[in-house]
C-alpha cells in the first residue's frame, strides 16, 4: 500500500532504502507518492522553472531601486520603472502557461523515448559537471546561429522585435519574447541534452533540471543590466555576461552568443567600442600593407 502523504511516503523508502543518500531519498519519495510520473515530472519541471526565474530575477529588481548601485548600471540613465517590470513580468507568465506549460507536460515522455534516468540513484557530481559544460557549449552554438538569422528582417519584423523592446534590458526580460522565439531559442535549452541522450545513451533526469537552473540563470544575469568588479567575465575572459549582452540591446546588432564570446570574435560580430576600434585598425593595419 502507498501512504496517502508524501512524507509517509518517504518515511516508507527510508526503511527499506538506508543506502541512498537524503536528496535522493526525497526524490524516490515524490515518484512513489505520485503514482503517476508524468505528473510527478511536470509538477516539478514547472514549480522548479518558475521559482527559478522569478526567485532569480527578485534581486535585480530589488537593485533597480537601490540608488547605491546606480553606479553599476551599463546604461544608467535607463532604469525600469515599476510598471515596465509588471508589464514584462505579465508577458512572460503568460508565455510560460500558454507556451511552455505544454511544453513541460510533455517532457517525461519525451525523457523515456530518449532513454534519460529518472530513478536513483543520482549520477556523481563529476559526471554532471562534464555534461553540462558540453551543453553549455552546445547551447551557444544554436543561440549564435538561431539569434543572429532572427536579426534577418523579416525574421525581426515578425519575431524577434518584442525581445528588444526595452533597449536597456533588465533581469525580468531574460524571456520577454514572441512565443516562436521562446520554441526556437528553447529548443536549444532542451534539445541539445535530449542530443547528447539520443547518442550516448546517458543522462540523468537531474543533470537536465540542474542544467536548466543555470542556464536561466545566466540569461537573467546577462539581461540584468549591471556590471561589476566581481563579474565572471572578469576572471573567465569567455564568458559573455552583461556586459556583452547588454551592448546588442543598445545598438541592436551584433554580440549574438549568450553564454560565450568564441563565436562572436571569430565571426567578428563583436558588437561596441572596443570592438570597433579592433576593425577600424585592421583596416588601416590592411590598406598600409597593400600600398
Amino acid at each position: 500500500m502507498v501512504p496517502d502523504t508524501y512524507w509517509g511516503s518517504f518515511e516508507e523508502i527510508s526503511k527499506y532504502n538506508v543506502s541512498l543518500n537524503y536528496a535522493e531519498k526525497l526524490w524516490l519519495a515524490w515518484y512513489t507518492y505520485m503514482q503517476n510520473d508524468v505528473l510527478a515530472t511536470g509538477i516539478v519541471s514547472f514549480v522548479m522553472h518558475e521559482a527559478i526565474y522569478f526567485g532569480r530575477s527578485l534581486p535585480w529588481i530589488i537593485i533597480d531601486r537601490i540608488p547605491y548601485f546606480r553606479k553599476y548600471k551599463i546604461q544608467q540613465h535607463k532604469v525600469p520603472s515599476a510598471w515596465e517590470q509588471w508589464q514584462c513580468a505579465l508577458l512572460v507568465l503568460l508565455s510560460h502557461f500558454t507556451v511552455e506549460l505544454p511544453g513541460i507536460w510533455a517532457f517525461h515522455p519525451l525523457c523515456q523515448y530518449f532513454g534519460l534516468v529518472t530513478s536513483v540513484p543520482f549520477p556523481s557530481v563529476y559526471k554532471m559537471a562534464f555534461q553540462i559544460a558540453v551543453f553549455f557549449v552546445l547551447e551557444d552554438t544554436w543561440h549564435y546561429w538561431t539569434h543572429r538569422a532572427m536579426h534577418w528582417g523579416p525574421l525581426y519584423k515578425n519575431i524577434h522585435k518584442i525581445h528588444h523592446q526595452y533597449s536597456a534590458p533588465f533581469g525580468l526580460a531574460a524571456e520577454y519574447a514572441s512565443p516562436i522565439e521562446v520554441l526556437v531559442l528553447g529548443l536549444g535549452t532542451v534539445g541539445c541534452p535530449i542530443l547528447w541522450c539520443a547518442v550516448t545513451g546517458d543522462l540523468h533526469i537531474l543533470t537536465m533540471y540542474i542544467w536548466i537552473i543555470l542556464r536561466v540563470c545566466q540569461a537573467i544575469d546577462a539581461h540584468s543590466g549591471y556590471e561589476f568588479p566581481w563579474s565572471l567575465h572578469h576572471f573567465l575572459p569567455f564568458w559573455a555576461g552583461a556586459e556583452h549582452h547588454d551592448v546588442h540591446h543598445e545598438r541592436f546588432i551584433g554580440n549574438y552568443s549568450s553564454s560565450f564570446r568564441w563565436w562572436d570574435l571569430i565571426l567578428d560580430t563583436e558588437a561596441g567600442a572596443e570592438a570597433s576600434k579592433r576593425r577600424r585598425e585592421r583596416k588601416l593595419a590592411s590598406m598600409k600593407k597593400a600600398q
